[in-house]
């Protein structure tokens, strides 16, 4: 029986899920938090059980031997020996990577390499690389990237007018993230569709987070974010696109500072900058449900940026089988799908179904027999994604 852990490493977070890929069930998972702190919280959920504790957790080395030691404390493994593989997602992979690959130190010498592309990420989750690597020495570990999914871009869509030098010394391009997510609806869609030779379909990763996805037979043809996850529709605290002279603009007219404004359309634009209520959009929901105004708002500007790309996506397809709905929103908010479905029912000639639609049961058609375009809600499993690839390369 081969026993993986997948690891998302942060810059002061471990979230972790152990599968049993005999049949790829989720045996254990949790979360380490506020690493660094001293009031530090773990958190492991076992058989139906949540086990929690604070304590002083100083780097991503003490919440990894805890993570180990609660596994074997708790039974869920009788020796780490039964972990045969640890799989590590990293955001950005560049031009470096456009796969999977075997974690050794060539691997983390080139994801060091592109650090700047990320540099919230790919740096933190080297610490968790290294961190486990020194509590499991002997078994392999994979990385799994963000952006290799999205590889298969042609040029023309993933070049920036500008410049063609600041791509060819400075890396300047669409990479695209949410890959494994990505990867695993889509697929997951060509199943459901009962596994056609040719497919077209529009995954919408919405969250806090959110991109879309052109997928054509399996493949990324397009994503909506960019450089960076800033790029694309407009998100939970993140602007999406905007005209770049409003950057510009803003400076010269308040004299914000560049790294004021990488803040204010990272952390205080999308939906909590329009709202004035939220970044989350349960409470912007919420707000106007009760009259608010700004928050009716900024609903409609959510929909109809998410519609602006299907659309988009659409004729770049050249038509489209189904249109995916995952991630926190798209999963859990049916008035979300239905306002996007609304903004392209006429010219895509999409219809759902009402009840389907406010179901809570995963892997469901949403839309009726008359709808010339399936729409489903799949929950996504970016972890399982990891998962697979640690065993596929590490044949297991």
């Amino acid at each position: 029986m081969a026993k993986i852990i997948a690891v998302n490493a942060g810059s002061s977070s471990l979230k972790f899920q152990l599968f049993e890929m005999n049949d790829e069930s989720v045996i254990a998972s949790g979360v380490v938090e506020r690493i660094g702190f001293e009031d530090a919280i773990f958190t492991l959920k076992f058989n139906g059980e949540k086990f929690e504790q604070t304590l002083p957790i100083p780097d991503h080395k003490k919440g990894v031997e805890l993570l180990l030691e609660s596994l074997i404390e708790h039974h869920v493994v009788e020796s780490l020996n039964e972990i045969q593989g640890v799989g590590h997602r990293i955001v950005q992979g560049g031009d470096l990577f456009s796969d999977s690959v075997i974690f050794d130190q060539n691997v983390a010498n080139g994801i060091a390499s592109i650090a700047n592309l990320a540099p919230l990420h790919n740096q933190a989750h080297l610490t968790g690389y290294y961190a486990f690597k020194e509590a499991m020495p002997g078994v392999g570990h994979v990385a799994v990237f963000d952006t290799a999914f999205h590889s298969t871009m042609a040029p023309e869509t993933y070049l920036y007018a500008v410049p063609y030098e600041y791509y060819e010394k400075n890396h300047v391009r669409r990479y695209g993230f949410h890959g494994s997510s990505h990867r695993y609806v889509s697929g997951r869609c060509i199943e459901l569709m009962g596994n056609p030779e040719h497919s077209k379909i529009i995954v919408c990763h919405l969250g806090a987070g959110g991109s879309l996805c052109a997928v054509k037979d399996g493949k990324s043809i397009n994503t909506s974010m960019g450089l960076t996850p800033l790029a694309g529709i407009m998100m939970g605290s993140r602007c999406g696109e905007i005209d770049p002279s409003v950057v510009t603009f803003i400076m010269s007219e308040t004299g914000e500072t560049a790294s004021r404004m990488d803040t204010i359309m990272n952390k205080e634009s999308g939906l909590l900058g329009v709202s004035g209520v939220s970044s989350d959009y349960r409470d912007v929901e919420a707000a106007a449900n009760e009259g608010n105004e700004r928050a009716q708002i900024a609903l409609k500007i959510f929909a109809r940026r998410v519609a602006d790309f299907i659309g988009s996506y659409y004729v770049q397809l050249g038509g489209v089988d189904a249109i995916c709905f995952t991630a926190g929103i798209g999963e859990n908010s049916f008035t979300a799908r239905a306002n996007i479905i609304n903004e392209i029912k006429d010219a895509l000639g999409v219809e759902i179904d009402e009840e389907a639609n406010r179901s809570r049961e995963p892997d469901r058609l949403i839309s009726t027999p008359n709808s010339k375009v399936k729409v489903y809600v799949i929950p996504t499993n970016e972890e399982l994604v990891i998962a697979r690839d640690t065993k596929r390369l590490l044949n297991l």
